[in-house]
């Protein structure tokens, strides 16, 4: 308990935004260095899976229309 009384006192709040961005600081390093182990993919790559993703939208986007379209008029013969 007086531990945290007397860091609570010898803390000034410059030395808190200094703390702050030394901590910033620190965290933008170690981020950068992260980034640095990235395998980033080639074009190929890149355009091979957006085709495939492109792809699966368009597929999924037939089948909830055909499948909404179906719902809608078996609801509207069952309500008629």
């Amino acid at each position: 308990m007086d531990k945290m009384k007397k860091n609570a006192e010898s803390d000034t709040p410059t030395q808190g935004v200094a703390k702050k961005f030394q901590d910033f600081r620190s965290f933008l390093e170690k981020a950068q260095l992260e980034l640095k182990k990235v395998i980033w993919p080639n074009k190929q790559e890149t355009i091979s899976t957006s085709s495939a993703v492109l792809m699966m939208v368009v597929v999924l986007a037939f089948f909830l229309g055909i499948t909404d379209l179906v719902l809608t008029k078996i609801i509207a013969a069952i309500l008629s």
